[in-house]
């Protein structure tokens, strides 16, 4: 079972345009084969979770919520497994350790210390580069000199999908 992290910008902070694209990402990358791990809140999360519930490829356990918060109640609508966790931001390394490859689009202060952990933990980032903030800042770069090229400057589903 492949675990697609999903990071990016919250219920604030996520343009229309964002969130109808993580609604169409979310239908693409549902499959049988393939769960979504996100922070279980609003914004680009709510919307990749959203669309693979729309997708033919949904089931039940598809779509994992860990979030800061100590109980079930703060999760968005679409997500099946919630982890309330009652560590605030440090789920952010959560997120990170739990998934395989991740998906990464905007995003502010949150989404900078996931690229970070991702980065320290050696695990690929799909950075979207239409959506500006600090995935885009960072698409294609390397942070420091301990690895290479683990932020993966994509711009559409059909390039997220190769790497999939």
């Amino acid at each position: 079972m492949q675990k697609i992290g999903i990071i990016g910008p919250g219920q604030n902070l996520c343009s229309k345009e964002l969130y109808e694209f993580g609604v169409d990402l979310g239908k693409s990358i549902a499959s049988p084969g393939r769960v979504i791990v996100c922070g279980g809140k609003g914004g680009f999360m709510e919307a990749v979770c959203k669309g693979a519930k729309l997708s033919p490829g949904a089931f039940e356990g598809q779509t994992i919520g860990i979030l800061p918060e100590d109980t079930d109640e703060y999760a968005n609508p679409f997500v099946d497994v919630t982890i309330p966790t009652g560590i605030g931001i440090a789920r952010n390394l959560v997120i990170i350790n739990a998934a395989d490859i991740i998906v990464a689009a905007g995003g502010g202060s949150g989404t900078l210390s996931e690229l970070a952990f991702a980065w320290q933990k050696g695990k690929r980032v799909l950075c979207l580069t239409q959506f500006g903030g600090w995935t885009a800042e960072l698409a294609g770069k390397n942070i420091d000199d301990r690895a290479a090229g683990l932020l993966i400057e994509v711009s559409s589903i059909e390039e997220i999908l190769l790497f999939l």
